[in-house]
């Protein structure tokens, strides 16, 4: 009988020096092996679907991060799995002035994981007029 060795995912982080150096991201990511978790567009709501932190960048990106975490957990997984994550904000600049407290948050959630990352400035997101300021979706390597 053949028995096939469990596979196992590995993400690699590419940052070539030929490109300039990414601060707070990686210019691309490489999976091998495992499941791919497919990330739908996380907003600031708790599991009522009440806004949490209206107004408040920083607080809508915890809650953010604290949904994204429940979504890589609940299929087996790790935040340091995720390969790739696109932020959708409705004020670019807004993110950028905020950069120091985003990261601390970030760093909570993501330690020193830096997964290719977009960010866009939107007009709008489907839930805005609650008072959602920001939308991340990405994918995630799992192991098998």
């Amino acid at each position: 009988m053949n028995e096939e060795a469990p596979m196992t995912r590995r993400i690699e982080l590419h940052n070539p020096p030929s490109l300039m150096k990414p601060v707070g991201y990686s210019h691309a990511a490489e999976t091998r092996g495992g499941r791919v978790l497919f990330l739908a567009g996380q907003v600031a709501k708790d599991r009522d679907g009440r806004v949490v932190g209206k107004g408040d960048l920083i607080a809508q990106f915890r809650q953010v991060c604290e949904n994204l975490k429940t979504l890589v957990t609940a299929a087996g997984g790790q935040l340091t799995d995720v390969a790739k994550l696109t932020i959708y904000v409705l004020d670019a600049g807004e993110f950028k002035r905020q950069g120091t407290p985003i990261g601390v948050v970030y760093r909570e959630y993501f330690g020193k994981h830096f997964p290719a990352m977009t960010l866009v400035g939107v007009r709008d997101l489907y839930d805005a007029a609650e008072g959602c300021l920001i939308e991340i979706d990405g994918f995630a390597c799992l192991a098998e």
